[in-house]
């Protein structure tokens, strides 16, 4: 077999750290190189791609899109090359960081409360935790794992089921007393029916009536970006609102929210899952670690 002719991890690795420092010069400090020795190795990477990866008009190193490309996987193979590297010297022990983003809800109720026990099994193991109802692209986000509720378009994502939760109409005792416990669908309907300001898989709230399912859609005039947001406004009386039984079980329990038509309601379930991609090898065990550790204690029950 022959030798390879060209340090190809070493070429993304002074490609990488010229856009993470701004510049061939900054690249070649920290190298111990030239500048010029740094700009010709960027150059060969070029020629051996067919592609531009710097615009060289400009004093600031600024990348082509196809620069921006060619980064964004690089960082993710040197990642690799890490992480390949410290369960080799560890024997597979889990080491590292694990990037997840995590939807507030989920976040805030459950996720959270875990970290501690979480890091006291696996302390080598650091977690870079991003709260956002928004659906984000793993690749281009660098995240291992993301946790979404609803359900799952097809994609190359692997999901891992975590349960799944009834949803259920509640509101503030002040809110109720203010305008009145709605009896019936058409009481409903003269209500604040809070919401979300993006997009959903059901975008409203279904409701049993004369043995068929309808959609009421939310007609509040405040909506919010997450789940956790829509329960401080209900909890604040804003109006009522939604949620998942989970995220609202202790306020139910202790009366700062209150269900609402619970005769009305469909029973329907929102499935929550973890997701990551699918590279088609075994798992960094740093993120193996944090899925089985979701699985055992992350569950997320009806109710």
């Amino acid at each position: 077999m022959s030798r390879p002719s060209v340090n190809r991890s070493g070429e993304m690795e002074v490609f990488a750290k010229a856009v993470e420092l701004g510049g061939f010069s900054a690249a070649a400090r920290h190298y111990r190189m030239t500048p010029s020795a740094v700009s010709k190795l960027v150059l060969r990477l070029e020629e051996r791609l067919g592609v531009r990866l710097v615009n060289r008009s400009t004093r600031r190193l600024q990348l082509t899109p196809e620069g921006h490309a060619f980064h964004e996987r690089t960082v993710r193979i040197l990642a690799d090359i890490d992480e390949a590297e410290r369960s080799a010297s560890a024997g597979e022990s889990p080491t590292g960081r694990v990037r997840l983003n995590v939807n507030a809800s989920f976040g805030t109720h459950v996720l959270m409360r875990l970290v501690p026990e979480f890091r006291a099994s696996f302390p080598a193991v650091s977690l870079h935790i991003v709260m956002t109802d928004a659906v984000v692209d793993l690749m281009e986000a660098r995240t291992d794992v993301a946790i979404r509720a609803g359900p799952l378009k097809s994609s190359t994502l692997i999901a891992r089921k975590l349960g799944a939760t009834r949803m259920m109409i509640v509101g503030a005792p002040s809110y109720v007393e203010r305008y009145g416990m709605p009896s019936s669908l058409e009481d409903l309907g003269g209500h604040e029916r809070l919401g979300f300001c993006y997009a959903r898989a059901v975008d409203g709230w279904p409701m049993r009536a004369e043995g068929e399912t309808i959609v009421l859609p939310a007609s509040g005039a405040v909506q919010v970006s997450d789940g956790e947001g829509l329960r401080q406004l209900a909890l604040a009386g804003a109006g009522l609102a939604r949620l998942a039984e989970f995220t609202v079980r202790e306020d139910v329990r202790a009366g700062r929210l209150v269900p609402v038509l619970e005769d009305l309601n469909p029973g329907d379930l929102e499935e929550v899952h973890a997701v990551y991609l699918g590279q088609g090898g075994a798992l960094p065990a740093r993120v193996r670690a944090v899925l089985d550790f979701l699985a055992r204690h992350a569950r997320v029950t009806p109710g």
